[in-house]
């Protein structure tokens, strides 16, 4: 009977790839989600008269009876991969539910007012973070952020309004306006899904919410606070299984993804990753350690927050509220037989001590400093109270960087060179600038990519900083060695097409 059965599937019509084309949202509306994916089964755009259903073997004839009976008319079977399948229902699942901006107009007067709040009789805080508008809101938020690669969602109280913003690739972009009648209700279904205290608006507070989005395990960090028009919320998003990036996908270029690997495959010394929040310390940091993960080495981190789970890697998320501090866990580590440790952040000298004679000790370190550029790095040591020598002796390498947005390759165009042309050593014959269409939501940039500046003390920068030389005159002794500046390193990128000067300039700024 299943050899039957198997070639009977064999015989049936086959679709490679189930694209956006072939799915029709009046159809898709008609079955619940659930359905769809416990019997793994997706209703295609209706041709010649009849419905096609892709299925991934016989086993759905049950499911195949049930939509025949709630299309109201044939169907046929048409065969695809399992994966391809659940990848197109999670693809169509905006189709299936409104977008925020439908909730919103989907609300009548008589629905704002029950969500309204009155100061004087205040209403219960669940009874509105339970009512079904916000809910769905919420969720048509959370996943319009996932589908647009939001890192960050805003909700902005303002007097008279509420905005809502999304930050995509670095950049904040305003999303909605919901009526101001929203407000409460909306952050307190935050506060409910987060575990947060409903009742409190007083004080700052932060949570975590674990979802499931299209498929994806996302992990959103929520922080809530009390400004004088109401409680503003952030959640940054952050898919846990997400892909470690490789070195060249980070923007490295050959030569120092080289001098990165060399530094990495060293038993003891500190690599520091320096810029701005935001700037990608941290995926680079996990890209490092995604490349020297083995059975051989031990490798334990200790971070705030643990972003990304990697296999194979001991990971410690401090907490201070029980004295769970950087300087107190990596002590701990340091009793644990590490062959490489990873501190999220150096903030102060007892951190950055431990860490030194961490290093000094037989450990190889990564961490990360809060400063502008490679140079400035090794004096914020000094100035923790580090003793120069033990800076000289420790730091193997500091890689400064920040993210710059790529152009959208579909719809980037060339230009030629104009007041640009004297920031390139070589003048470029032709240069490509950001247009904008729907792939990259208008904007002309998809994604982002590192720019760097690897500094490597060597023979002539370890004097000066024995010496406690300033930040200029190390970076100086640095350039004439061979350092790129990452202005330079911004500019190959956009005489390579991968960016625009103007995006270049916008997140280097004055730095250089």
């Amino acid at each position: 009977m299943a050899k039957t059965e198997e070639k009977a599937a064999k015989d049936l019509p086959r679709i490679e790839r189930i694209g956006d084309e072939d799915l029709d949202a009046s159809i898709l509306r008609r079955f619940p989600l659930p359905f769809l994916k416990k019997n793994l089964v997706l209703p295609l755009r209706r041709k010649d008269g009849l419905l096609p259903v892709a299925v991934s073997g016989l086993e759905a004839v049950f499911a195949l009876n049930e939509i025949e009976r709630t299309a109201g008319g044939p169907v046929t079977p048409v065969l695809a991969d399992r994966q391809e399948i659940l990848d197109a229902i999670n693809r169509s699942f905006d189709r299936l539910s409104g977008s925020a901006k439908e909730v919103i107009d989907g609300l009548d007067s008589e629905s704002l007012d029950s969500l309204s709040v009155n100061w004087e009789e205040p209403k219960d805080l669940i009874d509105l973070g339970d009512e079904a508008p916000v809910v769905k809101l919420l969720n048509s938020l959370l996943f319009e952020a996932v589908r647009d690669r939001a890192s960050d969602i805003h909700i902005e109280p303002y007097e008279k309004d509420v905005e809502v913003r999304f930050r995509v690739d670095g950049v904040l972009h305003p999303v909605l306006s919901p009526p101001k009648a929203l407000q409460e209700a909306l952050v307190s279904r935050v506060k409910i899904m987060a575990g947060l205290d409903i009742a409190e608006k007083r004080l700052p507070q932060d949570g975590k919410i674990r979802l499931l989005v299209a498929g994806k395990d996302i992990y959103v960090r929520v922080s809530i606070i009390p400004t004088s028009h109401g409680e503003r919320t952030v959640l940054r998003l952050l898919d846990s299984k997400a892909e470690v990036i490789a070195f060249p996908r980070l923007g490295l270029d050959p030569g120092q993804a080289r001098t990165l690997d060399s530094l990495l495959s060293k038993n003891s010394g500190i690599i520091l990753v320096t810029g701005p929040t935001g700037s990608g310390k941290t995926t680079t940091l996990y890209s490092a350690l995604s490349r020297m993960n083995s059975t051989e080495r031990n490798i334990i981190t200790i971070e705030d927050p643990v972003e990304y789970q990697l296999k194979g890697v001991g990971q410690m998320h401090v907490n201070p509220k029980i004295g769970l501090t950087f300087a107190g866990g990596l002590r701990s580590i340091l009793r644990q037989d590490p062959d490489v440790i990873m501190v999220g952040e150096i903030r102060d000298r007892e951190t950055a001590e431990i860490a030194i004679q961490a290093s000094l000790t037989g450990h190889l370190v990564l961490s990360t400093l809060h400063t502008n550029d490679t140079a400035s790095s090794i004096t914020r040591l000094v100035d923790m109270g580090i003793e120069p020598y033990l800076v000289a002796s420790s730091i193997t390498g500091v890689l400064a960087q920040r993210l710059v947005r790529v152009l959208c390759p579909d719809c980037k165009k060339e230009v030629l060179p104009g007041e640009e042309a004297p920031l390139f050593r070589e003048p470029p014959e032709r240069l490509w600038a950001a247009a904008g269409c729907g792939k990259c939501l208008g904007t002309g940039f998809r994604g982002r990519v590192g720019i760097f500046e690897f500094l490597v003390p060597g023979p002539e920068l370890r004097p000066l900083i024995l010496k406690n030389q300033d930040a200029g005159t190390i970076k100086k002794t640095a350039l004439a060695g061979g350092m790129r500046t990452m202005l330079d390193d911004g500019l190959e990128k956009a005489r390579k097409g991968m960016t625009s000067v103007k995006e270049v300039l916008r997140v280097i700024q004055d730095e250089d």
